[in-house]
């Protein structure tokens, strides 16, 4: 009798134990291969005796990630701001635009071409106009950051809020809900999963538009991102430094992309399929 009741506490130990393993793994595994990646580089540079202005060891970039802190920390803040804000924007725009598009086919059909007009549009090609137009620069650099990350966030709303099933919208309407009603309490919350993919999506491609941009503009000076810093090192054959400001924007890429994953775990994971865990 009590072999029975104590096996269900040993199975949940044994589970429990399975899961810290397996998350243990995810976790180290990627670090050991960047770590071996490092090694591979940081090897290659002392037998191949390849100068520094061409590719610097592993040492170098960090010794000038540390000495040139001062210089590339106030940019990379630049970079990031400019890259939530654009997001942030982003967010509330296509959300907004996308709720707009599906209130009727007539206006998704009179609307919907200009978005994608200005997504199949390059953004380096419009970075003029907008700069002429712009009242600064960093006002510039933030619409064409919107820009790119718009489209994403709007095309995977809109999908979302067109893929609701149709028997729980007339559901809905047996029962005498109004179109907002429906809107607030069915298509917005089935629409989640769609809305996180848009956000993921857009994170990464708001911080490129970013860089992207200030490339196009050519902005300069102390208020500018990591873009210009980048320039500026491969100007003054300044390799470590460049490569300092390329570790740190994939820093800052990896760290969006981490938290938009995060959160999309966050909104999904007790009900929908996508991050519900399985036993087989």
């Amino acid at each position: 009798m009590s072999d029975k009741t104590d096996a269900p506490p040993l199975r949940l130990k044994g589970t429990a134990n399975a899961g810290r393993r397996a998350m243990a793994l995810r976790i180290s595994i990627p670090f050991l291969v960047i770590a071996l990646l490092i090694l591979i580089w940081s090897v290659y540079v002392k037998l191949s005796g390849v100068p520094p202005y061409i590719l610097p060891g592993p040492a170098a970039v960090a010794n000038a990630l540390v000495t040139d802190w001062g210089t590339l920390a106030p940019a990379l803040w630049v970079t990031t701001k400019i890259t939530f804000l654009s997001l942030m924007l982003a967010l509330v725009g296509g959300v907004g635009f996308a709720i707009f598009l599906v209130q009727s086919r007539w206006i998704e059909l009179a609307f919907y071409p200009l978005a994608v007009i200005l997504q199949v549009t390059p953004v380096v090609a419009i970075s003029p106009l907008i700069l002429i137009y712009a009242p600064s620069t960093q006002v510039a650099l933030l619409i064409c950051a919107f820009l790119v990350a718009f489209f994403p966030i709007l095309s995977n709303m809109v999908q979302g809020l067109k893929s609701v099933d149709h028997n729980l919208i007339n559901l809905f309407e047996l029962y005498g809900a109004s179109r907002w009603q429906t809107l607030f309490f069915l298509k917005l919350p089935a629409a989640q999963p769609y809305f996180m993919t848009g956000l993921r999506i857009g994170g990464g491609l708001a911080l490129i538009a970013a860089v992207v941009a200030e490339f196009a503009a050519g902005s300069a000076g102390a208020g500018s991102g990591l873009a210009f810093r980048l320039l500026e090192a491969q100007y003054r054959l300044n390799i470590p430094r460049l490569f300092a400001a390329l570790l740190l924007l994939s820093l800052l890429g990896v760290a969006i992309f981490a938290v938009t994953s995060f959160i999309s775990w966050l909104a999904l994971y007790r009900w929908h399929e996508s991050s519900l865990k399985r036993e087989n």
